[in-house]
């Protein structure tokens, strides 16, 4: 089928003529239809021209279309691939949680993108004016909708459908590699039978040949993965000899470098050709590779890819990789989803991989069969040779995997609990029929509903689901009078911060301790709570880690797990910036999931407790990120101001904002800014709340049984901030109220008691910014 006869208007928006045999198949429901559409086909076959065409048809129509990456990599690359989109006067938007979001150009968008977890976070707040604009999609294109069956994600992507539907019911245009169920998923969707399609393997541009290879295993992990590594450059040499190319999938980002450095060794060894060794131009060329190993690496036709690469460096070995000048490349398996990286050869080589939260894993089936499903070029090889390399002892589960595929499972009923209170918070759900509409809404329901062998029957389902709102009641998540059932603070809390009910009620709990007298709150109960969190549970601690803890925490959390521990010892070292080499492979993502609970502890606080400790959490959150000394912590409330430059600026005395606006200008290029950085930091500090207290009414000394009243002043002449304003007399609370400075005065009684004098303090707290306290005093004597 032309495309130009069947999309006439967006003829230049597709690089090719015509529709192949698999897209021409599923076009006529795309784009003759309004039904929702399911479509399961190999790898490499042409899905991506389909969710475009799903896209165009909207986009003809005046319509919002959202399309779902299933990696954050791969939002990005569509915005670049896309631009053709933009040619024709459309607009492109990707919505990410690692830019600001500009709700401006959200609501012009013609197409959206978005990962799953971010359409989660945009549903879960589509009734703020920041996130509206998800509620105007007309069509949703989930691309690999075989992601629900990934432990971590899966559940976030089928409520996140579900929610959508319920919101603004979006038509639906679901992809996927090939999978046993696909009926299942269209049951789900609601899509009828003839927009129902599951093409096999003859669809494939290249036939596959998969087998399962087994090695020597050891009795040490280290040397299983050079056993690994020989095994996998002995499948791919006779492919290489040939000029054709290899890809081996390995565990982690640092096991492609490694693994590569190997590699070069033993090709020489072996006297293989490889690459462009001889090609002057290329080696030119490669000089512009910003990693130094990558850049040696290159020449000899050897490269590696993992998502800590620098843009650049990642184009460049993707196009070398493409036009042959790379001949073997070792990747991690996000390579596998989505970019269109194909080789003659694909081994992997690790099928087990640390996890930082969850210890060493299986490596997911889904990414297994997305990876060989890489094999083989199209208009290049006659055939795709896939190879798996692993211990013998898990030889038959890989061999039936490739026999049998995988059926697709759901993986909410894990996180149910978490996932209805998330409902229940939007006011998605607001009685129990609407409990049992909203399970009847996911795959969850509709898997069940195939499979009553593997999943409880429809009845026993709503048992389930009775007994989880009944928990989350008892919980004090949910209120619920008679049929009517609404979220609570708590409730709600734990939905915005995604945290695991356990979690929540944790916080909630130390907030109570804290208020009742029964724990004083300090940095040190802040962190060991957090790294206690249950999302934590699963983090485990090496030998060679646990001996470190002594130096960073000496003796501190000795009641934690040995993996909770890590995650305190983790978090206690990044407040001074210093994290010891045994902790650094997992200190990433720990600190990233750490400063998220903080986050959270700090809205409990602001919540349940006193703007005093949201005050604290939101000073070690803010230590946490930026590796800053408690002195000096205050200035990267300073915008534009980080770690490198606020130790800069304490180095030289100037250790908080108030310091920083006394010095002016002049003072801060004497403290090693330039002038430009040092005239946008001081505009910046003076939009800080600058705090000035005034007592009035407080005498020198009041006889003993005897009264008055006084008053404090407090007065901000900076930008108004959310601040607590705390008194109290010789270390006792008289009262504490919370103000969005302004000026505020409060009153103060002045009692003479048994005291020879009664010292009164005034501390005001921001809970939202990292500035210290600000505290003034006065005494009194009793005569």
């Amino acid at each position: 089928m032309a495309v130009e006869n069947v999309l006439p208007s967006f003829a230049d928006a597709f690089p090719f003529e015509s529709f192949n045999r698999m897209q021409s198949a599923a076009l006529p429901a795309i784009v003759e239809r309004d039904d929702n559409v399911v479509v399961s086909a190999p790898t490499a076959s042409g899905k991506t021209a389909l969710a475009e065409a799903a896209i165009c048809r909207t986009l003809d129509a005046d319509g919002t279309a959202l399309f779902l990456a299933p990696l954050r990599a791969l939002t990005n690359e569509k915005e670049a691939e896309w631009a053709r989109f933009e040619e024709l006067g459309y607009s492109v938007y990707v919505v990410t949680g690692e830019r600001d979001l500009n709700p401006r150009r959200a609501e012009r968008a013609d197409i959206l993108v978005m990962t799953p977890e971010k359409a989660d976070s945009a549903t879960r707040k589509h009734d703020s004016p920041r996130y509206s604009f998800v509620t105007d999609v007309d069509c949703c294109v989930i691309d690999e909708v075989h992601l629900l069956d990934s432990d971590r994600r899966g559940a976030v992507l089928e409520v996140t459908i579900s929610r959508l539907r319920r919101l603004c019911a979006p038509r639906i245009v679901a992809l996927s590699a090939t999978m046993q169920n696909v009926e299942d998923v269209a049951s789900w969707l609601d899509a009828p039978e003839d927009c129902t399609f599951q093409f096999g393997d003859e669809y494939r541009p290249v036939p596959l040949s998969a087998t399962v290879e087994t090695y020597a295993h050891g009795d040490n992990a280290f040397a299983d993965k050079y056993r690994r590594l020989y095994r996998a450059l002995d499948l791919a040499q006779p492919h290489i000899e040939d000029g054709g190319q290899a890809l081996v999938f390995v565990a982690s980002r640092q096991d492609t470098v490694r693994a590569a450095e190997k590699a070069r060794d033993v090709i020489a060894e072996r006297d293989i050709e490889i690459g462009s060794r001889g090609n002057y131009d290329f080696h030119t060329d490669a000089q512009e590779l910003s990693n130094d190993t990558l850049r040696q690496s290159a020449v000899d036709g050897v490269g590696f890819h993992h998502a800590g690469l620098s843009k650049d460096d990642k184009d460049r070995i993707e196009a070398w990789f493409k036009s042959g000048e790379i001949q073997l490349l070792f990747s991690t398996s996000t390579l596998a989803w989505g970019v269109n990286l194909p080789a003659r050869c694909v081994v992997i080589r690790d099928t087990k991989l640390h996890d930082p939260l969850e210890g060493e894993v299986d490596m997911s089936s889904l990414d297994i069969l997305q990876m060989l499903g890489r094999a083989g070029r199209p208009g290049y090889d006659d055939a795709g040779y896939a190879h798996i390399v692993c211990d013998g002892a898990d030889a038959d589960r890989y061999r039936q995997l490739l026999v049998d595929g995988k059926p697709i499972e759901s993986r909410l009923a894990a996180e149910l609990d978490t996932h209805l209170n998330a409902e229940i918070a939007l006011g998605v759900v607001d009685d129990i029929e609407d409990v049992m509409a909203w399970l009847e809404t996911t795959f969850y329901y509709a898997r069940a509903e195939s499979a009553p062998g593997k999943y409880d029957d429809s009845d026993s389902l709503r048992t389930r689901v009775s007994n989880t709102l009944e928990r989350l009641v008892d919980g004090g998540f949910v209120d619920q009078s008679g049929l009517e059932i609404e979220p609570t603070q708590l409730g709600r809390l734990a939905s915005q911060f995604y945290l695991r009910l356990d979690t929540a009620a944790d916080f909630h709990a130390l907030c109570e301790r804290a208020t009742d007298g029964a724990e004083t709150l300090d940095e040190s109960a802040v962190l060991r709570t957090v790294a206690d969190a249950v999302e934590f549970d699963s983090v485990s601690a090496r030998r060679d880690e646990r001996e470190t803890f002594g130096a960073v925490l000496d003796g501190e959390g000795s009641e934690l797990e040995p993996g909770n521990r890590k995650v305190l010892a983790i978090l206690r070292a990044g407040m001074s910036g210093t994290t010891p080499a045994e902790l650094q492979s997992d200190a990433w993502v720990i600190r990233e999931n750490g400063l998220r609970f903080l986050a959270a502890l700090r809205a409990f606080w602001e919540r349940f407790a006193s703007p005093r400790g949201a005050n604290l959490v939101r000073r070690i959150e803010a230590r946490v990120e930026h590796g800053i000394s408690d002195e000096a912590v205050g200035l990267v409330a300073i915008g534009g101001v980080g770690a490198g430059r606020a130790q800069k600026l304490a180095k030289e005395g100037l250790v908080d904002p108030a310091a920083v606006r006394s010095a002016g200008v002049e003072g801060l290029v004497e403290a090693g800014l330039s002038e430009g950085v040092a005239e946008r930091v001081f505009e910046q500090a003076l939009e800080l709340p600058d705090i000035d207290i005034e007592w009035s009414g407080v005498p020198e000394s009041i006889a003993a049984g005897e009264n008055t009243m006084a008053e404090v002043t407090v007065t901000n002449r900076g930008d108004g901030t959310p601040t607590g304003i705390r008194v109290t007399v010789n270390g006792i609370e008289m009262s504490e109220t919370t103000r969005y400075l302004g000026e505020t005065t409060v009153p103060v009684g002045i009692f003479g008691g048994d005291a020879d004098e009664l010292v009164y303090e005034i501390e005001v707290s921001c809970s939202t910014l990292p500035l210290h306290p600000v505290t003034d005093r006065r005494t009194v004597l009793i005569e």
